[in-house]
């Protein structure tokens, strides 16, 4: 079952895998670069990663034929926008919210790699509607057994 947990679980690991890359390049190089090694170091943490996914977009009922292109979504329920700029621009936090609400995605993480620290000023979580409809967490209580012979 998917909580918010969960995804702020992925979310976490997903930082994760962005502050190794940067700190294997560092700053300065072009965001296609970022995103092929931040691919690499999610698959490699066994995450199921699709990068360039297409979304269709549909206005007034017609499919209007021109794709929104997402740079990657993580396990089917976290889209990061990638970016290699000066500055995060409030346009670059419009667009991430827009492609969570096109795509009902609960959660994305806007990511710039051009800058020092990425957690300090190169990271914009969002979520949506669709985070707060989830459960916080599983209501199971874990049963643990013992055999006695």
């Amino acid at each position: 079952m998917i909580t918010q947990k969960y995804v702020n679980e992925v979310a976490y690991e997903i930082v994760g895998c962005a502050i190794e890359v940067h700190k294997h390049l560092g700053p300065g190089l072009l965001e296609s670069i970022y995103e092929s090694c931040l691919i690499e170091e999610l698959i490699d943490q066994g995450f199921k990663v699709e990068s360039q996914v297409s979304v269709p977009i549909i206005y007034k009922n017609k499919n209007i034929g021109t794709p929104l292109k997402l740079d990657i979504v993580v396990d089917d329920i976290i889209i990061v926008e990638l970016k290699a700029v000066d500055t995060i621009l409030p346009i670059f936090k419009a667009q991430l919210l827009t492609y969570l609400k096109l795509t009902g995605k609960p959660k994305g993480l806007l990511i710039n790699f051009n800058c020092e620290n990425i957690t300090k000023n190169g990271l914009v979580p969002m979520v949506t509607e669709n985070f707060s409809k989830l459960p916080e967490k599983n209501n199971f209580v874990e049963l643990s057994v013992s055999v006695v012979e």
